[in-house]
């Protein structure tokens, strides 16, 4: 499993938008219609990436926690599917329902959305304001396979907090690792 940073996205930067297949709905789905009134959470994740097989239990927690909050969560899989059929959309919809995802799970088949993102890794966090901008990316937690470090959501969960409270961002943002995007 190699290790993949995120690239970061600068700060500010307006949420690209979208419309994709929901996997789980079966409906197409734009940034519109998943955005929330205080902010959105974008998550790129697949479904065999040791990274996001590890942190799954903790995103739907974290949705759980926060979508009654006013925060839209999606999750979006841009994987090369003919070289990785396990991250197939009808894959996608098994695992989303496996795991009681809270949140719709889009598939990106031109692998646009991930460009437009500079998504470089499973899986790679964006949290964005009221108005689509972006005020966090990075990390979920500290923890990784194996590490020890137990899964929290820590980072994640300190910037929804924060927007939540209308309190300053964390200034230190680290940068998600994982299994890098499987490009075409």
């Amino acid at each position: 499993m190699a290790l993949t940073p995120s690239t970061m996205m600068p700060l500010g930067t307006k949420a690209p938008g979208f419309k994709l297949l929901d996997t789980v709905s079966e409906e197409l789905l734009s940034l519109q219609n998943v955005r929330g009134e205080k902010g959105t959470v974008v998550m790129f994740i697949c479904n065999h990436c040791p990274f996001v097989i590890h942190v799954n239990e903790e995103l739907v927690r974290l949705a759980n926690d926060y979508r009654a909050t006013g925060f839209g969560f999606v999750a979006i899989s841009s994987n090369d599917v003919e070289k990785y059929p396990q991250d197939s959309p009808d894959l996608m919809q098994k695992v989303a329902y496996d795991n009681a995802y809270p949140f719709p799970y889009l598939y990106d088949p031109t692998q646009e959305v991930a460009k437009a993102y500079d998504t470089a890794c499973t899986p790679d966090f964006y949290l964005f304001d009221e108005k689509l901008e972006l005020v966090y990316r990075g990390q979920l937690d500290d923890s990784r396979p194996r590490n020890g470090i137990p899964l929290t959501g820590r980072s994640l969960r300190e910037a929804l907090d924060a927007l939540l409270g209308n309190k300053p961002l964390p200034a230190i943002q680290n940068p998600s690792v994982g299994c890098g995007i499987k490009w075409k």
